[in-house]
């Protein structure tokens, strides 16, 4: 199976959401997390390309990041299966874990369960469910089935703990749901 990475935000131009108590950026953890995710999936026998830019769909204006988008890339190189991490945030207050998709009923949402199921059974984060996200880029202009995974809250200090304490075990369990996703 051809798998294809997109650590969301891009660590220079555009960090993602950040704690406000610790500084940590999104865009650090889930390109930490994305490198465990490949490592896992390549033992598994899995072919992965990895991605983190924030040209998603040649969006970007910044002109170090005109080599490739995202998007186009993973289309081109026929990729299965598309998988962007991500880190959430909102209110300090909000908690959890949720994969987000184009549209329900649809081989996507199988993979985003599959995503999602292994998240909460292996780390016990708050369960907010599968999402129809139908205007995100990543989501909208892919060719495969394809889920954008909210990790955990980044702006929330429990969360976040986890985060930074459990990236092994967040990257073990999406490596999972891929491959559970692979046996359907």
């Amino acid at each position: 199976m051809k798998v294809y990475l997109n650590p969301g935000h891009d660590q220079l131009h555009d960090s993602g959401a950040v704690n406000p108590n610790n500084g940590l950026r999104e865009a650090d953890v889930v390109a930490q997390v994305g490198e465990l995710v490949k490592g896992y999936l390549e033992a598994a026998g899995c072919e992965v390309m990895m991605r983190q830019s924030d040209n998603l769909c040649w969006d970007s204006s910044y002109a170090d990041r005109q080599d490739a988008a995202v998007c186009p890339e993973a289309n081109d190189w026929g990729a299965d299966i598309f998988v962007s991490l991500h880190c959430n945030a909102a209110n300090t207050y909000a908690q959890g874990t949720e994969v987000e998709i184009y549209s329900a009923g649809t081989k996507s949402e199988q993979l985003a369960t599959c995503i999602q199921n292994q998240i909460i059974n292996s780390l016990g984060t708050v369960d907010r469910g599968v999402k129809e996200m139908p205007y995100l880029l990543v989501l909208k202009h892919t060719a495969m089935p394809a889920a954008l995974v909210e990790l955990a809250f980044i702006d929330n200090d429990e969360d976040c703990t986890l985060l930074q304490t459990h990236m092994d075990e967040f990257a073990a369990a999406v490596a999972r749901g891929i491959t559970d996703y692979e046996l359907l």
